[in-house]
């Protein structure tokens, strides 16, 4: 697939972006800033990317409890993603909703879940609306390993190969589950296996390399829009940070430095550079350009008021 030096600059500044917001948000939630737990993306910002790029702004794109990344991929709206956090009204969701509730319909993203896998089964709805009413959109699930033993996931593969939906179903498997590592929480760990077993087409790609994962999400959107059924597409990535900013989380020695040459950001500058497409200069500027963008949404988000009480009982607001 050839894809042009446009695109692989832009995908470049969204994995800048989403590392670089995920770590102001940690700053923040450090300087108590950020209301609630967080669940940072940070190592897995390829995934995101790569996927969202190979979409449409009308797609639907269904999160996860750890969905900082999905919401900034999908929507580059970083002010109200930063005022949600903070539980303030001009948020996403109206300061209603913090970090593991980012929705924006208006832009075909479908919020996160609480619930470990829940954005799976929902996805399907989003891929029953575009098949009754005969458009080419798309919808995407993201999860986790740890979510596809969640039984709601073999059922919605089922559903899905049965009615030939177009949903993408994809797999960060980041290793871990919560606390538990993947190798003692599934007995199978090629979960891409998993769909074949129900008839769908799956891949299995380097989570880590946002080429890999474009090329990958790409081709399988332009078989859904051609009205192919469903897809899977499991991408082998790895969770830097812990489960959430309030649990321990502990690793084997060198687990975590192990995985920093196969850093997102890093694998695609390298190739950047090699090919001549950018120089360290392109990218400073980027560095720059994103800075003063968080610097904003930050100012943005201790600025805007608190949600007023009653709002609560008001509807009118909900989409």
């Amino acid at each position: 697939m050839d894809i042009t030096k446009k695109i692989k600059i832009e995908m470049l500044r969204k994995l800048i972006l989403i590392r670089r917001f995920e770590e102001k948000v940690k700053e923040l939630y450090n300087q108590g800033s950020i209301i609630g737990a967080i669940h940072l993306y940070i190592g897995q910002e390829a995934v995101a990317t790569g996927v969202c790029q190979a979409l449409q702004a009308d797609d639907y794109v269904f999160s996860t409890h750890r969905g900082h990344g999905h919401a900034i991929a999908k929507t580059l709206d970083v002010k109200t993603i930063m005022a949600e956090l903070m539980g303030k009204d001009g948020g996403m969701s109206r300061g209603h909703g913090g970090s593991m509730h980012l929705f924006e319909p208006d832009k075909g993203l479908m919020g996160g879940n609480g619930i470990v896998g829940g954005g799976v089964p929902l996805s399907l709805g989003g891929a029953f609306s575009a098949q009754y009413r005969g458009t080419a959109q798309v919808s995407v699930t993201f999860f986790s390993d740890g979510a596809a033993n969640q039984g709601t996931f073999g059922e919605s593969l089922n559903l899905a190969a049965l009615f030939e939906l177009p949903v993408l179903f994809v797999c960060e498997n980041n290793q871990y589950a919560a606390t538990t590592p993947v190798k003692r929480s599934t007995a199978e760990l090629n979960v891409a296996g998993r769909a074949e077993s129900y008839g769908l087409p799956a891949s299995r790609v380097d989570g880590n390399d946002v080429l890999a994962v474009y090329e990958a999400a790409s081709g399988a959107v332009a078989r859904m829009r051609a009205k192919s059924g469903p897809a899977f597409l499991e991408c082998r990535t790895y969770r830097i940070e812990p489960h959430c900013g309030i649990i321990p989380d502990e690793r084997e020695p060198g687990e975590r430095e192990s995985w920093h040459e196969r850093d997102p950001i890093l694998i695609l500058r390298r190739k950047l550079e090699a090919e001549g497409s950018v120089e360290p200069k392109d990218v400073e500027a980027i560095e720059a350009q994103v800075a003063a963008q968080l610097e904003e949404a930050a100012a943005f988000g201790e600025s805007s008021p608190w949600p007023d009480p009653e709002a609560a009982h008001n509807r009118s607001w909900v989409v």
